[in-house]
């Protein structure tokens, strides 16, 4: 069974559109992933001195972080244009070849999930990537021949979730390689607060970090939880989404103040529960919520890993103290404890900013009605 969810990271049919029209038009309106975008930035430049085609490009990185943002702006950077496809589209070489025929000298081909790509299309690719040949077979049996063509030099840009899956010739064959990270709560307002400005949608700067810290480090997520909170803003506020507007209207999703909605929970209970804290086995875990193990482990998984409230041990995911905390329920003493990432310090250092504040504001009102 699979549950349409306000902040799953992969976009659906009827938002392509809408984030379409929020997308960066170039590099310097990006915003996160620094050292990225000044790689980029480093190899366009240097691409267009030179008059050369840029070189082969693998994004990796969850779902829902900009890489296929990225490739567009690369083709406008570049002033070339671009054709997207994906892995599972390309069933056989012939699929491939409108894209390769059909580009001109230094555009852009963009195939998304290129881990999936069936071993004979990503065969067929290798001298198309390496020499831009690629060799048509003429005849069959004893009289065939291979018959080669010259492409125009081409760069193809290739995004995955699953890095691990590309076979090593394939994975070789990109002269750059850039990993995508989950986006820092800065950044993320930021996003919310650049998307708003798009929608003219008023919103306060405590509205947007709302937005943020619930966005589970994701672009693709924070815009969806504005377009759902700037429609309840509208019918049961004024239209302006304050910090106290964004968190009734994603309660009401159900979403809580990490991220997490009701699959995140489920999972956490599952293995709290049915299986005392794990280890438990991603598939016996899929069939006991009936879910996808896909949905588990590229969707739900990421995220838990991140904020520390799931471990991956070799017997299988076990739950860990600060999951257990979350759940409202003492830990056992074996129970993991882990070590603090990242974003786990940022919510660290947001919790502590918001009740200094809290504080102040506490003071200020003492101060105004005197002793």
């Amino acid at each position: 069974m699979t549950r349409e969810r306000i902040i799953a990271p992969e976009e659906s049919g009827d938002e392509t559109e809408f984030h379409k029209g929020l997308r960066p038009q170039s590099l310097d309106e990006y915003i996160g992933q620094p050292g990225t975008v000044e790689r980029l930035k480093i190899a366009i430049e240097a691409t267009k001195a030179r008059g050369e085609s840029l070189d082969h490009l693998l994004f990796h990185g969850p779902p829902g972080l900009g890489k296929t943002t990225l490739a567009y702006i690369i083709a406008l950077e570049l002033g070339r244009d671009i054709n997207l496809t994906s892995g599972p589209a390309l069933e056989r070489p012939a699929d491939m070849m409108p894209f390769l025929v059909n580009a001109a000298e230094g555009d852009i081909i963009f195939i998304d999930e290129i881990h999936r790509l069936p071993r004979v299309v990503e065969e067929f690719l290798y001298s198309a990537m390496e020499d831009f040949v690629v060799n048509f077979t003429l005849d069959k049996g004893m009289y065939s021949k291979p018959l080669p063509f010259q492409l125009k030099k081409f760069t193809l840009i290739g995004a995955t979730t699953r890095p691990a899956m590309l076979t090593r010739p394939l994975r070789d064959r990109f002269g750059i390689q850039q990993h995508l990270d989950f986006y820092d709560e800065s950044d993320l307002t930021t996003i919310a607060r650049r998307s708003a400005h798009i929608l003219e949608t008023k919103i306060e700067a405590e509205g947007a970090r709302e937005l943020a810290r619930r966005a589970r480090g994701t672009p693709r997520i924070v815009n969806r939880l504005l377009r759902r909170v700037r429609d309840y803003a509208q019918v049961r506020a004024d239209g302006v989404i304050t910090e106290q507007v964004a968190g009734e209207a994603l309660r009401l999703e159900g979403i809580d103040e990490l991220g997490l909605d009701r699959l995140d929970e489920l999972m956490l209970r599952v293995i709290k529960d049915t299986y005392g804290g794990g280890p438990v086995g991603s598939a016996a875990l899929a069939a006991t919520m009936n879910e996808e193990v896909d949905t588990l482990e590229d969707v739900v998984e990421p995220y838990l890993l991140k904020i520390g409230f799931l471990a991956r041990t070799p017997q299988g995911r076990r739950i860990t103290r600060r999951a257990y905390e979350h759940l409202g329920e003492p830990p056992p003493p074996d129970a993991i404890t882990p070590q603090p990432s990242l974003l786990d310090e940022a919510f660290a250092t947001d919790a502590k900013a918001r009740e200094r504040k809290r504080e102040n504001k506490r003071g200020d009102g003492r101060a105004e009605g005197g002793p």
